[in-house]
């Protein structure tokens, strides 16, 4: 176990100097302390657009094309793909664009989002569309409640639903909820890119697998086992709890990169709350933490959890568990608790939905 230490993530600083370019960029942004976004976004078109230019040349020489492939690859797998994922995020949260420049809001979802995996639309009407409204209850389609958290079989039946029907399932929620903006702005990013790939298919079918279709299958699988970390640990008496029903990891190198995303239990708690504001809400409701008995993980991030969880490695996970509150005697009484708080849970599905 660990104590509650001084918070080392990521806050806004007042007094950092800002440079010609970026007071220039500050000016088509709501908030100025997203500036951290456009830089990002320019950094991604800058790279990855002239690679995909490359990557889809006309007889093109197979060394160069190779080439243009590993480093394609490398900045989408390995060096952009946080960033941009929790950006999209934070953008879906809170506008990033000003409404006088509104246009350009279309940019991270359209254009620079399918270089992700990310289809236009279906992340924003999945996340704030059904997630955060439902918070990993019974209908929640994403929702972990009705699995065993600390099984690989469990997360294989979890990520092959989704990869099968969670598109249907997702289209089905909206027209049961009576949301068919939603549904048509899901249906429309979906189609749109089907069309899309199949179009660019014709003109080089290598390049669209590995630009338009290999991405999707990594990032829907990487987003969902990001889910199944965060809704891990949830305690079945109170299983609508926002404290424990996910988790908070603090002091971590991830929450740097990807802009305070351990935080989740305030983000469920606060979805609109400033991505720079989270350490302090953090410290502001500690007690509140300690009083409904959330977990909070200290220099772990969620890959983290999925890989101790899967390997049951609770030991692991009892180190960087922070007893705020002394809640806990020893590892052994924070081991047993985790454990609990992983079983499967069997909702309790209404009769309108099984109606439905």
């Amino acid at each position: 176990m660990k104590h509650l230490a001084p918070l080392t993530d990521p806050v806004y600083d007042q007094t950092a100097p800002l440079s010609r370019f970026g007071h220039f960029l500050v000016q088509f942004i709501q908030d100025k302390r997203d500036l951290p976004f456009v830089y990002l976004i320019l950094e991604i078109s800058c790279t990855l657009l002239p690679l995909v230019a490359v990557l889809f040349w006309p007889n093109l020489d197979s060394r160069v094309w190779w080439a243009a492939l590993a480093v394609y690859m490398f900045l989408t797998t390995f060096y952009f793909k946080g960033p941009f994922g929790l950006m999209l995020h934070c953008t879906s949260h809170r506008i990033l664009f000003k409404k006088k420049y509104a246009q350009f809001n279309h940019y991270i979802p359209w254009v620079i989002g399918p270089l992700f995996g990310q289809t236009p639309e279906t992340y924003f009407t999945h996340h704030l569309g059904m997630h955060h409204p439902e918070n990993n209850m019974e209908h929640d389609e994403s929702s972990t409640m009705d699995y065993q958290r600390d099984s690989i079989l469990s997360f294989g039946r979890y990520l092959g639903s989704f990869f099968l029907v969670g598109i249907p399932r997702l289209a089905q929620y909206f027209t049961r909820n009576q949301k068919p903006k939603l549904r048509h702005r899901l249906l429309r990013g979906e189609v749109v890119y089907i069309v899309a790939c199949i179009g660019l298919a014709f003109v080089n079918l290598p390049a669209t697998f590995v630009v338009l279709v290999l991405p999707v299958l990594v990032t829907r699988a990487v987003m969902m086992l990001g889910n199944w970390s965060q809704h891990s640990f949830i305690d079945a008496n109170d299983p609508g709890n926002c404290y424990t029903n996910s988790v908070t990891c603090i002091n971590t190198k991830y929450n740097h990169k990807c802009w305070n995303d351990g935080y989740h239990i305030s983000h469920h708690l606060k979805p609109a709350l400033h991505w720079t504001e989270h350490p302090a809400a953090f410290l502001k409701d500690v007690d509140k933490y300690a009083q409904n008995d959330a977990i909070v993980f200290d220099g772990i991030h969620f890959l983290h959890i999925f890989a101790y969880l899967m390997t049951r490695r609770y030991d692991l996970l009892a180190r960087h568990f922070v007893n705020i509150g002394n809640r806990y005697a020893s590892d052994a009484e924070v081991i047993s608790m985790l454990k609990v708080r992983t079983q499967r849970i069997v909702p309790v599905v209404s009769s309108e939905r099984v109606a439905a």
